[in-house]
């Protein structure tokens, strides 16, 4: 999931959208992994996620439908937490209720460089006994640079996410970042590739570190089309995954 929420943000960074606009989206979103276990996690998630931009301002949430099924030592939106023995399950329902706000500076309207600046809320709103979530809340800052330089975006940011912790689940305090690039293609097609990393939110899990390629579709009506494929390169990511999603702004 949260590669289709930072493609997203990619996106909007970049006025994909006219001010002013509200935006739905859905799509579904596959990972698959052992994520250090010795177990392959399924997970499957499809998303809803609405989207206003107006001004400087992008206020944003999102809620998804999750399957999973796998180790009971991966949740789903953050990965093996534990080591020990595993049990495989199959369980289903609706995820984190995620909000976020982002205000974007414009710093030199000529070379399109700007800084965009989010805070961001995930509410425990999943069944952490089904391993939907966490059942906390977290808190995030994100910073994310981009410019435009010809036919190229580039793009890349630096976060800090204060993660609910619980008796039964303590986690920690993470740092993430990410860098990439979008290319237009077209007047209405781009694609591009972006790195991400986060560090490891339990003593007893993974960092995670994973490459994923997108391409995206302007058809017509305030339709957009993105498709994307992820590869991960660490036990706290999936092997692979991928995803296709559509929105409608208007």
């Amino acid at each position: 999931m949260k590669r289709l929420i930072f493609i997203t943000a990619a996106f909007l960074s970049q006025a994909a959208f006219a001010e002013g606009s509200f935006t739905v989206k859905t799509g579904v979103d596959y990972t698959t992994g052992t994520y250090g276990t010795d177990t392959t996690t399924e997970i499957t998630a499809i998303p809803l996620i609405g989207t206003y931009e107006t001004g400087n301002w992008t206020f944003k949430a999102s809620i998804p439908y999750v399957r999973i099924t796998g180790s009971d030592n991966v949740v789903a939106g953050v990965g093996a937490v534990r080591r020990t023995t595993t049990t495989v399950r199959t369980d289903s329902g609706l995820g984190d209720l995620v909000t976020s706000a982002t205000y974007s500076f414009m710093i030199d309207p000529k070379s399109q460089f700007g800084i965009d600046v989010t805070g961001k809320v995930k509410w425990g709103t999943a069944d952490s006994d089904r391993g939907l979530g966490t059942g906390e809340n977290d808190f995030w800052v994100l910073i994310d640079p981009y410019t435009r330089i010809g036919n190229v975006t580039w793009f890349g940011g630096i976060g800090f996410g204060m993660l609910g912790s619980s008796a039964t689940l303590p986690l920690k305090d993470v740092y993430s970042a990410n860098a990439g690039l979008s290319f237009k293609l077209d007047q209405q097609s781009s694609a591009g590739a972006m790195l991400d990393y986060r560090s490891r939110s339990t003593d007893t899990g993974f960092a995670q570190r994973e490459l994923t390629g997108f391409y995206t579709r302007t058809l017509g009506g305030g339709y957009k089309l993105q498709a994307y494929a992820t590869k991960g390169f660490a036990d706290g990511s999936p092997d692979w995954g991928g995803g296709l999603n559509i929105a409608y702004s208007y």
